[in-house]
């Protein structure tokens, strides 16, 4: 090979970080006196920028990434293959997409790589290109990295900080370096540092997402504190805009003479049900729940379907939604509109005179929604006062109630449980402020569609059980003894018990709510026992679902915001041959890593929900501090007393300090806190009046104090709580 600047790039491009001089010259064939101009270009050519040397003394390009490096999954690409980037990038422009592979770098690998490692993991791994590519071979798995966070960034008398977002951090960060962009109340994502500068922390900037003086920062920060990806990219928006409509087929059923309507909140921009009774002769019902066909549209391993996974459910925040799919889909070609043509998977039910179903069968086909109601304007029409929408349609939905009132019987008579906890809607406008806060009610029509689409879940559940096919089913596992044992301790405190020797039902519990009724404890007793509760997840296990007292549970209903709803639709198209596009054997064999994958997709959504309303809500009554409220406690700690404002729902802290000059003990078993000298008690579940004294709109963070004195009691024995504290000066000191 002759020597040359090219020859030497070309060489060195190919295998970065791995020839130093002497390598170099083996691998050009470079000896005697060449060696001299070697050394020389390659002198030239660092002096230039164009090549780097490592410590090691070997090559790269300048413009090319290190032989190894660690890095950070994002999510997968159009061929299911796991896309990644350099978890750290300090170079100018966005870090480089590389595509990440396990054990080998053949196809064979893709499968593979991609159950095994899964998004948001790190592995370091070896790099190399190949045509226009950056393959990153992994070479070991690591675990956690060091953590991103969301913070504000200003500038105060002694120069840049970082105020975390997150209400459980105590402490400010300094930032290492600032970027020459930033601007005072810029949300920044930073890293942690290992190095202090005096008793602060330092802090990396990683990247800049927006200011906090937008009024809607609230649902920005949520989404970014909990890393929800936003929006698409520009492969998965394509593909949205070229889908049409399906053509009927051997398949696909001409539906549309069935007279189906939706019935949803008044908010709603998506209809993916709707819903349709007929009597049967001799009393019951055929019941048809038709649902969006999202897997016309999302097929296995396309851009779109990729997506879907990764973020696995859609998110409803107050003042915005980040769906699933993008709005070709779930506003338009998925969205059930009246009087339009669509694609959809549709179940009919039969249920007898006593509301137990029969039989039940699918079909694939195209529907046209006859109507589109509202809740509340489904109500009137049920109560006999139907508006200009539902007298169209009103013997339709006459048999729909007629249809829902033989269900209840059935469902009465399995009991699910009845935990009835308001509910309250924070409403935003457009400039992303409060305008007020409600309870949502809760209509005949609400649970009428709530029952509708349980017995779809169920049919779909039952429908693949019996194929002795497996798909991602919802589990409620029983509550466990451990968290029954809190029940049991706590409820002699409301005047009622749970006795542990009896198996756990929802006859029971329900049994004990309906006790809390008579005592006016129903939030409070209500709260208990959904606390005692186990997590609901997704499993391709069937375990049965405890809440609803069902053996057979999937979700069927909601697959334009719902991946697992997806899931179950192509299994059941697999299963009674409705098309070709059902479970591929890639799918199948990765049921236990979706259903772990969107298991946790959906504790975020719950997390960035939550967090969202709290920082809306803080906002909300920013400029009420100093006002007095009504309130309930929800939450009993050492370090204070979590409560819920009967007004707006918004939760808040009570610091222990704050309840008197007496130290407080907690006590476990009754969820209270006790005063050490005069036995005062602060118990679970009271009602109490309370002042708020600080409200943190950027972290969600309300404080109080208690306005309420305590209930007398009996002092805790002596040995049953550490030495009190001193409410003095160790207290004061740390306020300041």
């Amino acid at each position: 090979m002759e020597l040359s600047r090219d020859s030497i790039l070309k060489a060195v491009s190919g295998q970065p970080d791995r020839y130093d001089n002497k390598g170099l010259a083996r691998l050009l064939g470079v000896k005697g006196e060449d060696r001299r101009v070697l050394r020389q270009l390659l002198r030239e050519l660092v002096e230039e920028g164009r090549l780097l040397q490592s410590k090691k003394k070997t090559f790269r390009e300048a413009d090319d990434l290190p032989g190894v490096m660690v890095i950070l999954v994002t999510g997968l690409d159009t061929h299911g293959d796991m896309v990644g980037e350099p978890e750290v990038w300090k170079k100018d422009g966005p870090p480089p997409k590389v595509i990440v592979r396990e054990g080998s770098t053949s196809k064979k690998a893709r499968g593979p790589a991609a159950a095994t490692l899964g998004v948001g993991g790190r592995a370091l791994c070896r790099i190399k290109k190949k045509d226009d590519l950056i393959i990153a071979s992994v070479l070991k798995k690591l675990g956690a990295g060091p953590s991103k966070y969301l913070g504000i960034l200003y500038e105060g008398g002694r120069g840049w900080r970082i105020q975390p977002v997150d209400k459980k951090s105590r402490h400010d960060y300094k930032p290492a370096k600032v970027p020459d962009e930033a601007k005072p109340n810029d949300l920044v994502m930073f890293r942690s540092t290992r190095r202090n500068k005096g008793d602060l922390r330092i802090a990396e900037i990683v990247e800049i997402i927006g200011s906090a003086n937008d009024g809607k920062a609230a649902s920005l920060i949520s989404l970014h504190q909990h890393e929800i990806p936003m929006g698409f990219d520009d492969a998965v928006i394509s593909q949205a805009k070229s889908l049409k409509l399906p053509k009927l087929s051997k398949s696909r059923e001409d539906l549309r003479k069935l007279p189906l309507l939706t019935i949803d909140p008044v908010d709603a921009k998506d209809f993916d049900d709707a819903v349709y009774a007929k009597p049967l002769k001799g009393g019951g019902w055929d019941v048809w729940v038709a649902i969006a066909d999202v897997a016309a549209y999302v097929t296995p391993g396309s851009a779109l379907d990729n997506s879907a996974e990764t973020k696995g459910n859609s998110v409803y925040l107050p003042d915005r939604v980040e769906p699933m799919l993008p709005h070709e889909l779930s506003s338009d070609l998925c969205s059930l509109r009246p009087d339009e043509d669509r694609a959809c998977m549709a179940v009919c039910m039969s249920f007898d005179k006593m509301g137990v179903k029969t039989k039940h069968k699918f079909h694939r086909g195209i529907m046209r929604s006859h109507a589109r109601l509202t809740y509340e304007e489904a109500q009137e029409a049920f109560d006999g006062n139907p508006g200009p929408k539902a007298q169209p349609v009103e013997d339709i939905l006459k048999d729909i109630y007629l249809a829902y009132t033989t269900l209840r019987k059935a469902r009465k008579d399995r009991a699910p449980l009845n935990i009835d906890l308001p509910e309250r809607r924070v409403h935003v406008n457009e400039a992303g402020e409060v305008t007020k806060i409600t309870v949502k009610e809760r209509f005949d029509a609400h649970k009428l569609v709530e029952e509708f689409m349980v017995q779809a879940n169920v049919a779909a559940a039952e429908a693949l059980s019996a194929k002795n096919i497996q798909t991602i089913v919802r589990v409620h596992e029983p509550p466990s003894r451990e968290k029954l044992q809190g029940l049991s301790d706590f409820l002699p405190a409301m005047g009622l018990k749970w006795s542990l020797g009896e198996r756990p039902t929802t006859k029971r519990l329900n049994t004990l709510l309906a006790q809390a009724v008579e005592k006016d404890m129903s939030e409070t007793v209500g709260m208990a026992v959904l606390r005692s509760q186990s997590q609901a997840v997704y499993d391709p296990m069937p375990k049965g679902h405890f809440g609803l007292n069902l053996t057979h549970y999937a979700h069927f209903t909601s697959p334009i915001r719902r991946y697992a709803d997806l899931v179950v639709h192509r299994a059941l198209i697999s299963a009674f041959n409705l098309g070709e596009d059902g479970t591929t054997e890639r799918e199948a064999s990765r049921l236990k890593e979706i259903a772990e994958h969107i298991s946790g997709t959906e504790r975020r959504a719950m997390a960035a929900e939550r967090d969202s309303k709290d920082r809306y809500i803080a906002a909300y009554l920013e400029d009420r501090v100093g006002a007095d409220f009504e309130a309930r406690i929800t939450g009993v700690t050492k370090f204070g007393l979590f409560i819920t404002l009967d007004e707006t729902g918004a939760d808040g802290l009570i610091p222990s300090r704050s309840l008197g000059h007496e130290y407080f003990v907690l006590d476990e078993k009754r969820k209270a806190l006790i005063g050490a000298e005069s036995g005062g008690t602060y118990r679970f579940g009271r009602k109490i009046k309370v002042r708020l004294t600080e409200a943190t709109p950027i972290t969600g963070g309300l404080i109080f104090e208690i306005l309420t004195k305590p209930e007398p009691g009996k002092k805790p024995k002596r040995g049953s709580f550490n030495k009190p504290q001193s409410r003095g000066s160790k207290h004061r000191r740390k306020r300041r």
